[in-house]
């Protein structure tokens, strides 16, 4: 009644297998290496973003103080009352931010008023935790 030849199975022949491995193979080829250079990227981005908020933090510390943080006091005067002179007049009790964030590369970020770029730096030492060309830093966000 039914011809051999006639009916098929419901399977995937070896090279339709052998096909779909090779298109696989060739898309994970082009697209690890670019997904791979993302974490390098979203650590920039994090960094980025924390300091234009301690730049923030510093704005408001320099309005209610008329001036900047030494870098003696560092980027601490604005989680604690600095202790070092000059003890800002008017400083915000509970500070201008919670607690102070690590770059992405697990470093404290570095301050300096006055800054070589501007009237105050902050910047990240990036992945290599050494001042060089790939530092991060508030005067690269203008």
């Amino acid at each position: 009644m039914y011809d051999r030849n006639s009916i098929r199975t419901g399977g995937f022949t070896l090279i339709e297998v052998m096909v779909v491995v090779v298109i696989l193979g060739i898309l994970a080829a082009v697209l690890v290496p670019k997904v791979m250079d993302r974490p390098d990227e979203a650590r920039i981005v994090k960094a980025r973003q924390d300091i234009r908020a301690l730049e923030a933090a510093l704005n408001l510390y320099k309005l209610d103080n008329y001036e900047y943080p030494t870098t003696d006091q560092g980027l601490e005067a604005l989680a604690s009352k600095p202790d070092i002179p000059p003890e800002p007049p008017r400083w915000k009790a509970g500070g201008y931010v919670d607690r102070l964030p690590e770059d992405p590369w697990q470093q404290p970020y570095q301050y300096l008023s006055p800054g070589t770029h501007g009237s105050v730096d902050i910047y990240s030492t990036g992945p290599d935790r050494q001042p060089s060309d790939d530092d991060i830093g508030n005067w690269m966000l203008r």
